[in-house]
């Protein structure tokens, strides 16, 4: 069954075409790091409300997350990953034609919900097309993340320079257009789609007993409180206008582009899984920390920002693969359940931040940033032994 599957003469075009959508997708989470000031000036935001922007579309999209496999072995892989695509068009467009930063916000919840249906889907599908190269599969889905953060900053940054509505009109337009592409190139039924077991609305919960999987998403959950912290917060304090911005996180994404497809998978070859995990973590808390200190400092801000990609790149593509392959559980049950568990981290970060600026200082939501991912780096390193047995 499953060679037939590869064998399909569309099923290449297919899997490019959720690779290309996938890239448009992830634009999203950088896509307003450039415009996150402009925002807050002419809406007469504070950088709290502002950052709510990544809050309320985290939190939507960790919850979400939790019903995507029985919705998408109900529906099917096609129907599932248009419907997400669409909602993320439409949200996209209304957040550009929004006047009040409080629709934004509540908009972008939507928005989240949209991406937790492409998203959980769109890495399903590509491993399920490349069914005995899930290392590979993995690299593919965590180079579209890469590409697209790091062309998010340059349409976040070029259009956001004439209007800060353009960028959210401009992912709109492109959503459409994958939104097409997907409708023409996916089947409407697929073989793959007859094998997949109907998942319920408790397995996600049955999925986190699993040890490895809850020592992973815990893990995942810490770091990704500092990375979001970094993604959302350092906007405010980095002192350049929407395209410098954009530039500076165009390198930050380039290089979590490339660890994700050079670095990582070496890493892994070379030591394997874990221990390059909590090295990385490490590393990754002590440039927080840096960035807590030389808050004031531009130039050390920059530098840590785009240093960065390639430990976050690295780390991501590192922890999705041993997520994939720590258990047997149907992998979209698996991803619902990981997915919900680390954007926990990512949803609270972001807010969180802007108010401890506010109540204590700028250098505050970094410390604390860096603080949670070494306990991210603690908490893998203890639990190592639980999680070793997984497959290099």
């Amino acid at each position: 069954m499953v060679s037939s599957i590869n064998s399909k003469n569309n099923q290449p075009r297919a899997m490019w075409v959720i690779f290309f959508a996938s890239i448009i997708t992830f634009m999203s989470l950088t896509l307003v790091d450039p415009i996150l000031p402009t925002i807050a000036n002419q809406l007469g935001a504070t950088p709290s409300q502002v950052t709510l922007l990544f809050t309320t579309y985290f939190a939507a999209m960790g919850v979400s997350m939790l019903i995507t496999g029985a919705v998408s072995t109900r529906l099917g892989i096609k129907r599932t990953m248009l419907a997400g695509a669409i909602i993320i068009a439409v949200c996209s467009t209304l957040c550009g034609l929004s006047n009040n930063v409080w629709m934004i916000n509540t908009i972008r919840g939507f928005w989240g919900i949209g991406n937790a249906l492409f998203v959980a889907t769109a890495l399903t599908s590509i491993i399920l097309l490349s069914v005995n190269h899930v290392s590979k599969a993995v690299i593919l889905y965590e180079a579209a993340i890469g590409l697209g953060v790091s062309t998010g900053p340059l349409i976040g940054g070029l259009l956001g320079e004439i209007s800060w509505r353009y960028p959210f009109l401009g992912v709109g337009f492109l959503m459409i257009i994958a939104s097409v592409f997907l409708f023409i190139s996916m089947p409407t039924v697929q073989e793959s789609e007859k094998i997949i077991k109907k998942t319920s609305l408790k397995d996600p919960f049955r999925a986190m007993k699993n040890h490895k999987i809850m020592i992973l998403g815990i893990t995942a959950a810490l770091y990704n409180f500092g990375f979001f912290t970094l993604l959302a917060y350092s906007p405010f304090i980095i002192g350049l206008d929407a395209h410098g911005i954009g530039l500076v996180f165009i390198g930050w994404g380039t290089l979590v582009a490339l660890a994700s497809v050079f670095i990582a998978p070496r890493l892994r070859q070379r030591y394997g899984l874990i221990k390059p995990m909590g090295t990385i973590l490490i590393i990754f808390a002590i440039v927080l920390l840096v960035m807590g200190i030389y808050t004031s400092t531009q130039w050390i801000i920059i530098v840590s920002i785009i240093f960065s990609g390639v430990l976050i790149g690295s780390n991501n593509t590192l922890i999705t693969t041993a997520v994939m392959q720590a258990t047997t559980i149907e992998r979209s049950t698996v991803s619902a359940a990981y997915s919900f568990l680390r954007f926990v981290g990512a949803a609270i970060a972001p807010y969180l931040a802007g108010v401890l600026a506010v109540l204590y200082s700028p250098h505050i939501p970094f410390i604390v940033g860096g603080c949670f991912v070494f306990g991210s780096a603690i908490f893998l390193l203890l639990n190592r032994h639980q999680v070793e047995s997984i497959i290099i």
